[in-house]
């Protein structure tokens, strides 16, 4: 997995100012990866998976994710923002970087969950989060994330 998020995969300073506008931009470069096929559909799933619960961790992070048949390949996408959005988090901070998931509606949840746990575990790690914050260069931060999501 040590290649699971190429650095092609990482946006830094993008100019997002709301939830939806994240969403949108995840949704649409899926598409433009040749992993999803219909950015409106992938722009619902995130919306729908928003809907059941924040996805809006702590320390100025979110894990927005999308399963929907829409997806071919389990992919992740992180998003570095230029600002902050107001974003429904486990510390009611502002969302500063959205590390995204999108998974095919397989039938399965295994990949989804196992990824979910990881991401999850690595924002529990208060130096990975500000290594990650620090981090404008997009190699960099797809390294601590595939160190991470390796271990």
């Amino acid at each position: 997995m040590s290649e699971f998020v190429p650095s092609s995969h990482v946006y830094v300073d993008n100019p997002a100012t709301t939830v939806d506008e994240v969403l949108r931009f995840l949704s649409e470069t899926a598409v433009s990866y040749g992993v999803a096929h219909d950015a409106d559909k992938v722009f619902e799933a995130f919306k729908a998976r928003e809907a059941e619960g924040t996805t809006g961790m702590m320390g100025g992070f979110a894990i927005p994710h999308a399963k929907t048949a829409e997806v071919s390949t389990p992919t992740v996408i992180v998003v570095k923002l230029s600002g902050e959005v107001e974003w429904a988090t486990m510390d009611s901070k502002p969302v500063r970087c959205a590390i995204a998931l999108l998974i095919p509606d397989d039938g399965t949840q295994t990949e989804q969950l196992r990824l979910l746990s990881k991401v999850a575990v690595l924002l529990m790690d208060a130096d990975f989060r500000e290594k990650v914050l620090a981090s404008a260069d997009p190699q960099e931060i797809a390294g601590l994330i595939n160190s991470g999501l390796e271990s």
